[in-house]
């Protein structure tokens, strides 16, 4: 039985990517891509979503 290699979309351009050891750059398909989105993130361009703290809570920064 042989088992299929499985594939995913590059996160920057959506070509499709193995999922193996031979892609180099997974899960991206080149080094343009890797190094695109880590300009992104270098630039902010991404940002991880956090919650608003409630007007309350920004108060008690003092510890008892």
């Amino acid at each position: 039985m042989t088992r299929k290699t499985p594939s995913v979309k590059c996160p920057q351009c959506g070509k499709t990517v193995l999922w193996a050891p031979s892609s180099k750059w997974r899960p991206f398909c080149s080094e343009r891509c890797k190094q695109l989105d880590l300009g992104a993130w270098a630039s902010e361009s991404y940002r991880v979503p956090t919650a608003a703290p409630d007007s309350e809570e920004q108060g008690n920064d003092t510890l008892n």
